[in-house]
């Protein structure tokens, strides 16, 4: 890895069996709290297969675009990461979830984020929102009491969004 981009690695342990969390991970039939209530579009959770994480009423917006690099269940996730928003780069992120005694180990892996970029701030900023409201979601069926604040404010400033991150400029 070239010193100008940044790898960054968090953990958490989940109380729910691997499929569980695997299951929230990759559902595509509906909101991923844990990804600021974004949808996850696509034609089939495969290597080279396109990803669009949509928000908004009908996902009118596209928050994140991808393809999926590595796809093992119930153990590995991996797809390329750029935000519509901004003109940085992609880069990489990882889900790893791992058996452990009494449920599973969730580690999230962001590689080839360029340093000092947007992408960068938000990706490390977003960790502990994605980790904690994964958490709540998998373990007590919602997030914890912070993150809804957050989800509700997200959504009452959807109108805030750039006209460049609609879906019609994001097709699979």
């Amino acid at each position: 890895m070239s010193q100008n981009k940044t790898k960054s690695v968090h953990k958490i342990f989940i109380a729910a069996p691997i499929d569980k969390v695997w299951q929230q991970l990759t559902k595509t039939d509906g909101l991923q709290a844990q990804f600021f209530n974004a949808r996850l579009d696509t034609p089939g959770l495969e290597q080279g297969a396109a990803i669009r994480m949509r928000t908004g009423k009908n996902g009118k917006y596209t928050s994140v675009v991808g393809e999926v690099l590595e796809f093992d269940p119930p153990y590995t996730y991996s797809h390329s990461f750029k935000f519509t928003s901004l003109d940085d780069p992609y880069c990489k992120v990882t889900y790893k979830l791992k058996e452990v005694d009494g449920g599973t180990e969730f580690t999230l892996i962001n590689e080839d984020m360029p340093v000092a970029t947007k992408t960068a701030k938000y990706m490390e900023q977003g960790v502990p929102f994605i980790l904690n409201t994964l958490k709540g979601v998998v373990e007590h069926g919602k997030p914890p009491f912070k993150y809804q604040l957050m989800l509700f404010m997200i959504g009452a400033l959807s109108f805030t969004v750039p006209s460049k991150c609609k879906s019609e400029h994001w097709p699979l």
